[in-house]
C-alpha cells in the first residue's frame, strides 16, 4: 500500500469527517488543455442489492403473462393480499408501446403502476429501456457459460463483487471506477473547472467515481458536509449565528494552521483537511449566490439525493463547471423475502424522484444535456423462493433525458421461461449487453473518444458493437 492509498483510507475513516475524503488530494488548480463548449453531465442511480428485473419490466401479452404467473405464483399471491389488491394484476399493468415493438414478434411488455412517472417519460420519448445488461468479459451464450468455453466474470451473484464489477469492471478490491476515469478525461479537456467538483456523490465515497485525478466530492442532501467537531456550531460555513472567534480557532486546529510538520503523513493529512475546508466553503458560497430551483422533489431519501444533485448542477456557472459525473445510491433491493411489500415502495420512490429530477433539468434548460441511467448489482432469478427472489445476473435498466432516443426498448427482454438462450439457470439472465457497452454508449455521448473510452472500459475492445444506440 503506497502513501497516497493509505491517506485515502485514513481520510475515509478518520475522526475528522469532511466532504470528498481523498477527492481533495486533487488540486483545485487548472491544467492546460482546451476548454470544451457547453455543459454535459451523467448521473448514475445505483440500486444496491439487486433489483428484480422480472418484477420491473413485466410480460404483458397473454401467453407470456400466463408463463409469468406459473413461475411467480407465491409472490403474486402476496401482491394480491396487499391492501387495494395486486399491482401486478395484468389489467392494472401499464402497457408499453415502444416505436420498435415489431422487434419482439408479438411479445409485449408493461410497467407496474408504481413506475407510472417513468412510463410517462418513456411515452414522451424522454426515457428508454435497455434490456438484459450486466457484467461480461466477452460475448457469452448459454452453451459457452455451461461449458466454461469463454471467460466469465468472477464472483457472480456476490453483492459486493458485482457492485464493484458494475462500477469498476473488477470484483471488490479495485480502486478506480469507470465513472472516475471518464471524469479524468473530462477534466483534461475542461481544465478551468475545479477537479474537486467534477465527480460528486450523495451516497458516500464510491469506487465508481474514483479516477487518477478525480475522486468523490461527497455531498449531503442538505449541502456540504461539516467537520464533526463543528457540527454543534450552526451554519459555521457562512460565519453567522456563532462566535466567529470560536469557529476560527476550531477551524485553525483542524487545518493544522501555523504548524510546521516534518512527517510526510502529517503534511499530507493537513493538506487534505485544508483542501476539504476550502472546497466546502467554495460550494457553500456558490449556494448563497445562486437562485434555488423551483422544482418540488419528493421527501424520500432518493428524492432528496436527486434534489441535491440537481442543486449541484444548478451551481455549474458559479463553480465554472462544464462536464460532471454524479453518483446516487439507493439501498433495499435485496428482496429475498417480502418482495411484494418492499419493491413497490422502492419503485414508487425512485420513479417519482427521477421524474422530479428530469423536471428540474427542464427548468434549468438542460434536459438534453443531462442523462440519468440506472444500474444495480444484478437482476434476480425468475424462479421465486416463496415470497422473494434470489440473486441473478443480467437486468433491465432505464436511461432518462432529453438526449435519449426514447420510447424504445433496446436489446431483448428474454422470454419468461427457463432454458432459453440467455438462461444461466433458474431464470438468471446471461447478459446480452455488457456493462462496458452500456457505459460506452453513455461515455460516447458525453464526448469521450475511442482511446478515452477504452482507458475507462478496457473490456469494451472485446465487443464488436460498442454503441447500443440509445443516445442521440
Amino acid at each position: 500500500m503506497n502513501r497516497r492509498k493509505f491517506l485515502r483510507n485514513v481520510a475515509a475513516t478518520g475522526t475528522v469527517s469532511f466532504a470528498g475524503g481523498a477527492s481533495v488530494l486533487s488540486s483545485l488548480g487548472n491544467a492546460n488543455a482546451s476548454q470544451a463548449a457547453g455543459y454535459k453531465a451523467i448521473v448514475c442511480l445505483f440500486f444496491l442489492g439487486g433489483q428484480d428485473c422480472h418484477d420491473t419490466i413485466l410480460p404483458y401479452d397473454k401467453e407470456s403473462y400466463g408463463s409469468y404467473v406459473k413461475y411467480r405464483a407465491g409472490i403474486l399471491s402476496e401482491y394480491a393480499a396487499r391492501p387495494g389488491g395486486s399491482t401486478r394484476d395484468r389489467k392494472r399493468l401499464l402497457e408499453l408501446n415502444p416505436v420498435n415493438a415489431a422487434n419482439f414478434e408479438g411479445r409485449k411488455f408493461a410497467l407496474p403502476e408504481t413506475l407510472a412517472p417513468l412510463k410517462s417519460l418513456f411515452d414522451e420519448g424522454n426515457a428508454a429501456i435497455v434490456g438484459n445488461v450486466g457484467p461480461l468479459i466477452e460475448p457469452l451464450s448459454a452453451e459457452d457459460f455451461r461449458g466454461g468455453l469463454r471467460s466469465q466474470p468472477k464472483s457472480l451473484f456476490s453483492h459486493n463483487d458485482q457492485q464493484s464489477t458494475w462500477m469498476a469492471s473488477q470484483p471488490e478490491g479495485v480502486i478506480k471506477g469507470w465513472g472516475g476515469k471518464m471524469a479524468d478525461a473530462l477534466l483534461a479537456t475542461n481544465p478551468n473547472q475545479q477537479s474537486i467538483f467534477t465527480g460528486i456523490s450523495t451516497a458516500g465515497n464510491s469506487v465508481f467515481l474514483a479516477g487518477d485525478k478525480v475522486k468523490s466530492y461527497v455531498l449531503n442532501t442538505t449541502g456540504p458536509q461539516q467537520v464533526d467537531g463543528l457540527k454543534n456550531h450552526d451554519n459555521y460555513l457562512f460565519r453567522s449565528k456563532v462566535d466567529p472567534e470560536v469557529v476560527s480557532l476550531l477551524e485553525a486546529h483542524y487545518r493544522d494552521a501555523g504548524i510546521s510538520r516534518e512527517n510526510l503523513l502529517q503534511k499530507d493529512y493537513a493538506s487534505i483537511t485544508n483542501n476539504a475546508f476550502s472546497a466546502n466553503q467554495t460550494y457553500a458560497r456558490a449556494l448563497l449566490k445562486t437562485q434555488k430551483l423551483k422544482t418540488v422533489f419528493p421527501s424520500s431519501d432518493v428524492g432528496q439525493q436527486l434534489k441535491a444533485i440537481a442543486g449541484a448542477i444548478n451551481l455549474r456557472d458559479s463553480l465554472n463547471m462544464k462536464q460532471q459525473v454524479f453518483y446516487v445510491g439507493m439501498g433495499g433491493f435485496d428482496t429475498h423475502a417480502d418482495q411484494a411489500g418492499a419493491l413497490v415502495k422502492l419503485q414508487e420512490a425512485y420513479s417519482e424522484a427521477v421524474a422530479a429530477f428530469y423536471a428540474a433539468t427542464v427548468e434549468m434548460g438542460l434536459s438534453k444535456d443531462v442523462t440519468l441511467f440506472t444500474a444495480s448489482d444484478f437482476g434476480r432469478a425468475l424462479i421465486e423462493n416463496g415470497n422473494g427472489t434470489d440473486h441473478g445476473w443480467g437486468g433491465h435498466h432505464f436511461v432518462v433525458g432529453g438526449a435519449v432516443n426514447g420510447n424504445r426498448i433496446y436489446g431483448n427482454i428474454p422470454p419468461c421461461k427457463i432454458g432459453h438462450d440467455y438462461d444461466a439457470g433458474n431464470g438468471r439472465l446471461i447478459p446480452q449487453y455488457s456493462v462496458e457497452q452500456y457505459a460506452g454508449t453513455i461515455g460516447q455521448w458525453l464526448g469521450l473518444n475511442e482511446k478515452e473510452l477504452l482507458n475507462a472500459l478496457p473490456a469494451l475492445a472485446n465487443f464488436e458493437q460498442r454503441n447500443i444506440g440509445f443516445m442521440s
